[in-house]
């Protein structure tokens, strides 16, 4: 029977409870496929182990998650800790050592999902964003001259290798090729005179090897504009670190809110494991409620179903996902029920099963 070893940091705030659900899907799964099974370790680092350890996670933490084959991610952030040292310590860290370059965001109104558009079609916002994911904006580039006095400067570097351009961009043409769907390209090639034309320009010459892809390319003002009134533009999008992390939480706006957002960092050739996380934030105002929403980590575990090549089993998860939105019987406060996050883990693993026994 075929392991999956999955390395589970709950992190911080709602992390733990959202992920306790996700983690009950995918052994309801096993169960249920009985062709394969999962393996969980648990990892305790965050923001608490910060404050108990001043650091984010063990020194040979990256050493112990290389043998894995996937990392299942709560969330990482909490009062008293910096969001600076939250994210590049643990988080970014993960993401670079492990040469996760692409995020995948999908951006898709599931049935029963809320919309804040008016008169907006279901079908209409359904696009995946291929964000790159290693360097760009968040390359940690730059320096802090003269601190505390009147000529202080701040430099913050962007870094677009050729290598690290291309790679993305290419993943996401391949993408658009194997499921038959247009590309987008966003930057903001007229206000960023050297980055983001050789972002341009590396879609172009990327994009002669696949004249069978239709292509669009917008600057990403306009793009955010697009992505309210004009969503069914979009199908594969490719972009920026730093412009792929904006537009798609805008995206979530749209499609459901962040309690529906989530996440893959893969890295494609699979040399290191990918990471799966939903991407709402720890929310600790409202941890230990009982109240956060699990369908974000839920997602995440359908996407991880996917990379794992079982996409039958990630499109169940999603169905189930729908239904129990649909049914309305069972959501949390922030979709308009009452229901506690086990509540709706449980019920998700219940609509699971029926849904298995009618195909």
């Amino acid at each position: 029977m075929k392991q999956y070893k999955i390395a589970v940091i709950p992190g911080d705030g709602i992390g733990p409870e959202v992920l306790a659900e996700g983690v009950k899907i995918l052994k309801k799964i096993a169960e249920i496929a009985g062709a394969f099974e999962f393996d969980f370790t648990y990892f305790p680092w965050g923001c608490e182990y910060y404050l108990k350890h001043g650091k984010m996670m063990d020194d040979d933490g990256m050493e112990r998650l290389k043998g894995f084959d996937a990392i299942y991610l709560g969330a990482v952030g909490y009062p008293g800790v910096p969001d600076h040292i939250s994210l590049w310590d643990l988080l970014l860290k993960i993401r670079k050592g492990f040469d996760q370059y692409v995020n995948l965001r999908p951006v898709k109104l599931l049935e029963g999902a809320p919309c804040p558009l008016k008169d907006i079609r279901r079908e209409q916002i359904d696009m995946i964003v291929v964000r790159e994911n290693s360097e760009g904006e968040y390359s940690g580039a730059g320096d802090w001259l003269f601190k505390g006095k009147p000529e202080e400067v701040v430099l913050q570097t962007g870094v677009f290798s050729r290598k690290g351009t291309e790679r993305v961009i290419r993943y996401a043409y391949e993408l658009a090729r194997k499921t038959g769907k247009t590309l987008t390209s966003i930057s903001k090639a007229n206000a960023l005179n050297y980055s983001m034309v050789f972002w341009d320009q590396v879609f172009a010459e990327v994009g002669r090897e696949y004249p069978d892809v239709k292509t669009y390319s917008y600057h990403v003002d306009a793009a955010s504009m697009f992505f309210v009134k004009e969503p069914q533009r979009f199908q594969v999008v490719v972009t920026s670190n730093l412009f792929g992390d904006i537009i798609t939480d805008l995206g979530a706006a749209i499609a459901g809110g962040m309690g529906l957002a989530a996440g893959a960092n893969i890295n494609p050739e699979r040399k290191y494991p990918s990471m799966f996380e939903p991407v709402h934030g720890s929310a600790p105002d409202i941890a230990g409620t009982g109240i956060s929403n699990p369908l974000a980590s839920i997602w995440s575990v359908s996407q991880m179903l996917d990379f794992f090549g079982h996409e039958e089993w990630g499109k169940i998860v999603l169905e189930a996902i729908e239904q129990v939105m649909v049914e309305e019987n069972c959501l949390t406060p922030d979709m308009g029920g009452s229901a506690t996050t086990e509540e709706v883990g449980n019920e998700v693993v219940s609509i699971l099963s029926k849904l298995v026994r009618t195909k």
